[in-house]
């Protein structure tokens, strides 16, 4: 694997009894890049994220994980990932501080408890009992734990549910400032819009395999055809282009001035992705 590459997987499979859930998935994932999994419940992308971890053995392929096998990977490369977990509720007693502190004296290299409670917004909460916190906030503590050791390389697995839009996309701020920071991110939600916020590329597994993969704007509307429409005298009528400029310019000159009902739309991504995963279903 090369220096530049955090995260290599080729023919991944996993079996459960007659089940297969990761069926032949093949990814690379550069240093410094935000990469995401999409796909539905059962798609694979827990088991995938479990075996890259090391939680979870594999049944065939390979997979390399900052230089090593994660199957085998000992103390020193556990030390240079970090994980998500939903840790807060663990310890309801401890305040803010205490927990983050705790779990500082696990890590060779550490960031410094108050600095990083300043990072994830929570200094106001640092005195606070975690059982206190609300669930947007409980949150950022997990987020503390999973990035106190300084992590080359952060999973974040459906890091927002529950979240209200303004939570969220204050965790999306979190992430973009450790992203530029250089770590590496490999995020797993349910959430197009928080993918294609924050992600660089992402990959949509369904049935196991990897159906599409690619920059969000690939594998959305960006660079698919767009459909327009418009009112004429004997109803609506549209068409699909490549070139939608050239052709509300055609129909302007055509009808020499204002184009009734005009609209030009491209596919999103969730339409893309609901297309993806139809067809693999």
């Amino acid at each position: 694997m090369g220096t530049d590459t955090a995260v290599r997987v080729s023919g991944l499979r996993k079996r459960y009894g007659d089940t297969t859930a990761v069926d032949g998935v093949d990814l690379e994932i550069s240093r410094g890049e935000v990469f995401a999994l999409l796909g539905p419940n059962g798609a694979g992308k827990t088991t995938t994220v479990e075996i890259l971890e090391g939680f979870r053995p594999r049944d065939e392929g390979i997979a390399e994980v900052l230089g090593e096998d994660p199957g085998r990977a000992g103390r020193s490369w556990r030390a240079r990932i970090g994980i998500v977990l939903q840790l807060a509720s663990t310890g309801p007693e401890l305040t803010v501080r205490e927990m983050i502190a705790h779990f500082a004296s696990f890590y060779p290299r550490p960031r410094d408890p108050d600095e990083l409670i300043e990072l994830v917004g929570l200094t106001e909460k640092a005195g606070a009992r975690l059982r206190t916190l609300s669930g947007g906030q409980a949150r950022r503590v997990d987020v503390a734990l999973g990035i106190v050791g300084r992590p080359e390389l952060l999973f974040l697995d459906e890091p927002t549910t529950g979240f209200d839009p303004q939570a969220r996309r204050q965790f999306w701020d979190l992430v973009r400032q450790l992203a530029a920071d250089g770590a590496t991110i490999v995020l797993t939600t349910h959430y197009l819009e928080e993918a294609e916020a924050l992600a660089g590329r992402l990959a949509v597994l369904a049935g196991g395999q990897v159906v599409a993969l690619g920059e969000p704007a690939e594998i959305g509307g960006a660079d698919r055809p767009a459909r327009v429409s418009w009112d004429t005298p004997d109803g609506r009528r549209s068409v699909q282009t490549a070139t939608p400029t050239a052709t509300v310019a055609e129909l302007a000159r055509q009808a020499d001035g204002e184009i009734p009902g005009l609209t030009v739309t491209r596919p999103t991504l969730e339409d893309a992705y609901l297309e993806l995963i139809g067809d693999s279903r």
